[in-house]
């Protein structure tokens, strides 16, 4: 048996079909290719955006919140995988 060709099989569906099969294959071209390209640049639009807080904490005072949150999000994270068994 003879596989059909890609062109062939979308010229056999209908338009509504080959509206979405157009869709879909641009959202996978600028997922690939332009998506990519703008990872790249970073933009630093954060920085100085805590700098009122200089004063009030430490870096080592963040990094331990941040692990605080984390560990709190995991926490979530376990009861609803926990949950669904």
């Amino acid at each position: 048996m003879q596989e059909k060709k890609l062109e062939e099989i979308i010229k056999e569906l209908p338009e509504d079909l080959r509206k979405e099969l157009e869709d879909f294959a641009r959202f996978l071209w600028e997922k690939k290719f332009m998506r990519s390209s703008k990872q790249r640049k970073l933009s630093l639009t954060w920085v100085g955006g805590l700098k009122e807080y200089r004063d009030k904490f430490t870096s080592l005072d963040l990094q331990k919140k941040a692990l605080e949150w984390w560990d709190d999000n995991n926490d979530r994270l376990l009861v609803v995988i926990d949950s669904r068994q």
